[in-house]
């Protein structure tokens, strides 16, 4: 798999029936390595190792329902009173970081309600903080570590 711009992570691989497989820590089984896949696992142990978060706030791939489409976020970390902190949108390698990816996790955060915002292809990252006064975002220069609320 590609190298990502990430500090280097150690990953659980196998192999079965040839296709490749990595272990997702939050949803604790092995999951079909694609190069999406493969960006949305350094992002948790970027969120997990190097940022602080507890797993225990962490959700991956969950069903939510946009103006009646039904949609997958990648990553949602919550505060511990169930509000959520930080939406992450994840992209495989190729495909650029432009204003349809933006406006893709603005949509879904409309319902989410999340502080914070982050869109990365694993070769580039972005994140915001949202500003729901105003209906927009402010760009940040790094994701902050964890904290207790």
């Amino acid at each position: 798999m590609q190298v990502l711009e990430f500090p280097a992570y150690d990953f659980r691989l196998k192999n079965s029936e040839n296709k490749p497989y990595i272990f997702d820590p939050i949803r604790k089984k092995f999951v079909h390595l694609t190069p999406e896949e493969w960006v949305r696992q350094h992002v948790l142990q970027f969120l997990i190792q190097t940022k602080g978060y507890p797993t225990s706030l962490i959700n991956v791939e969950k069903e939510i329902n946009i103006y009646n489409t039904k949609k997958r976020y990648d990553v949602v970390v919550f505060h511990s009173d169930g509000s959520i902190f930080l939406v992450v949108e994840c992209k495989r390698p190729k495909v650029g970081i432009t204003q349809a990816t933006f406006d893709q996790i603005a949509r879904y955060n409309l319902q989410l309600k999340g502080e914070l915002l982050m869109v990365t292809n694993g070769l580039q990252h972005y994140f915001c903080a949202m500003d729901f006064e105003q209906e927009r975002y402010h760009f940040l220069k790094e994701l902050p570590k964890y904290t207790i609320k």
